[in-house]
């Protein structure tokens, strides 16, 4: 008996055909001009495919879960061999976190029809069947058969977040992987999901940035204690604690200027968790920014630390304060330091100033401050005074560096995009 398979799944937003140039300047100006629904809704598109069920054996004695066949099935009108069906692995969180680490290294594009080199298909529930070494590729349907159903405060790194709206699937579905708390007052966390464009792990609000009452925590139901390689399957304790055990120093070159990695999220993360919220506007993420260098230097400073030993850049020893819990935290209300160039932002000049062909000081000091900010891989011989395709892609890539998606990530700087750059 087949299922529907039903993904949430944004549309590309980096396509440079004239159709879809059109279709995001006429979004940009709906947006600016409030006519057509709230400028933080997501435009979202449902994809539908089939994926065959069949009862798959468990091994150590758990019960049997369900999980698609061998059979081929269709997905996007295209066959796909789907992964044979196997006994899900035992692995404990350090194994999970790994095997989700090894999709982040890759940046494996987000796809709903392809397989990646693994086997595994490369949507977000594709991306939670791989680390949790299912042997086959689950949906957000059958993703709770392979797991225990755990509260929101007991979550822990390797857990899931899922939303399946089984009453409509047509509204769409979700699951990431919890990779920790980023803030003391569990209102953040770091998400590590297969969404577009590619595998990523950032900072999100509990539980998700749309639908976040609907999520609901999940625990894998063959996690295991110890230690062991997550290729062999071998069995072990049921366990349900556990921290993830990347706390070996990951090198200088992880992080400063172009760094986008995993260890520069839970530098961030560490770094909230010990007085540094202050210095984020949206909480930790993989990007490096002016933000973690702050924080970075603020915590060293803690310490007593001066000249080149506070220099923003966290070399083994401030990773080793951190990761370890010893040593001062940021001091209570230290402000977070002004943003560069002066004390205030240059005022917002309006939407306008930023359409294809025009030309204005206004759009070469927005470049300017998205090089200086990190976000200039797209300029071929820097900013001017004409907006261009260019200029979309940079501030594109800096809206989703703050975890916006869809008509929010359009590439027109509106009044929060100009001021948040600017911070």
């Amino acid at each position: 008996m087949s299922i529907p398979l039903f993904d949430d799944v944004e549309p590309l937003s980096g396509c440079i055909c004239e159709e879809c140039a059109r279709r995001r300047l006429t979004d940009s100006v709906t947006r600016d001009t409030g006519t057509c629904g709230s400028a933080t809704a997501a435009t979202r598109v449902m994809v539908v495919a089939a994926a065959a069920g069949t009862a798959v054996g468990a091994a150590g004695g758990i019960a049997a879960a369900t999980a698609p066949s061998a059979a081929t099935h269709s997905v996007l009108g295209r066959a796909r061999i789907a992964v044979p069906a196997a006994a899900p692995l035992h692995l404990t969180r350090d194994q999970i976190l790994d095997r989700a680490q090894r999709w982040l290294d890759a940046d494996v594009p987000y796809s709903m029809s392809a397989l990646w080199s693994d086997g595994y298909r490369q949507d977000c529930s594709g991306f939670i069947s791989m680390a949790w070494g299912l042997g086959s590729n689950a949906w957000t349907g059958s993703l709770p058969e392979y797991a225990t159903r755990i509260d929101r405060d007991d979550l822990q790194p390797g857990d899931i977040l899922l939303f399946h709206n089984q009453a409509n699937p047509e509204k769409g579905s979700h699951a990431v992987i919890f990779g920790g708390w980023a803030d003391s007052d569990h209102t953040l966390y770091t998400a590590l999901e297969q969404t577009q464009p590619h595998t990523r792990a950032q900072t999100t609000p509990m539980a998700y940035w749309t639908n976040s009452d609907r999520y609901l925590a999940y625990r894998y139901r063959y996690l295991v204690s110890g230690t062991g390689d997550p290729g062999s399957g071998s069995t072990g304790t049921p366990e349900d604690t556990g921290t993830p055990g990347r706390d070996a120093y990951p090198g200088a070159r992880a992080f400063g200027p172009g760094a986008n990695n995993a260890a520069v999220t839970r530098l961030g993360g560490m770094l909230i968790s010990r007085g540094a919220r202050p210095y984020y506007i949206v909480g930790a993420g993989p990007l490096w920014s002016s933000a973690d260098r702050d924080a970075t230097r603020a915590f060293q400073r803690a310490q007593g630390w001066s000249g080149g030993d506070a220099d923003g850049l966290p070399g083994p020893t401030t990773w080793e304060y951190l990761v370890d819990g010893i040593g001062s935290n940021i001091p209570a209300g230290a402000p977070a330091p002004p943003p560069a160039g002066g004390s205030t932002a240059p005022r917002y000049p309006g939407a306008a100033s930023f359409r294809p062909g025009h030309s204005n000081d206004h759009v070469l000091t927005l470049g300017r401050r998205l090089v200086a900010r990190g976000f200039g891989k797209s300029y071929r011989v820097g900013p001017s005074r004409t907006w261009g395709e260019a200029d979309r892609r940079a501030v594109e890539a800096f809206q989703r560096a703050q975890g916006w998606s869809g008509r929010d990530a359009d590439g027109y700087p509106g009044p929060e995009t100009w001021r948040r750059l600017f911070l």
